[in-house]
């Protein structure tokens, strides 16, 4: 079945919460609907039974520069494309919506995905408040 990446799709304050925990992050529930009211836009794909499989999101001011985070997709269905469907219309969104530059941090071993959906990757550096 093919699925189909929409920008903006209506969520469930706790959808993005329960596709969370599906791949062993913490759901951080007080994100939701924060998230959706501060990001540029997000993306999501459901399934047949019109559960939430995949989630992303690009950030940032709204100047020439955005983040993207948290790249994320059902491990019943990791593999199989849709992860990289998924980067590449936050990738065209970000484009439209006049974003040059685009940055994601990722772990060591997702480094293929992210230069398969054409990222380069660079050092960078990562602050954490002592409360997190």
């Amino acid at each position: 079945m093919p699925f189909k990446v929409e920008i903006n799709v209506q969520l469930t304050p706790e959808e993005v919460p329960e596709l969370r925990a599906h791949v062993g992050w913490s759901r951080r529930d007080n994100d939701y609907p924060t998230l959706f009211e501060r990001c540029n836009f997000w993306v999501g794909v459901k399934n047949e039974n019109n559960k939430l499989i995949a989630f992303g999101y690009i950030c940032g001011m709204g100047l020439e520069h955005g983040y993207m985070e948290d790249i994320i997709v059902h491990p019943d269905y990791q593999g199989s494309g849709i992860g990289l469907k998924l980067v590449n219309v936050l990738l065209e969104e970000a484009e439209r919506f006049g974003l040059e530059i685009i940055t994601v941090s990722f772990e060591e071993r997702n480094v293929n995905f992210y230069e398969k959906a054409g990222f380069a990757p660079g050092a960078g550096g990562v602050w954490q408040s002592r409360n997190y």
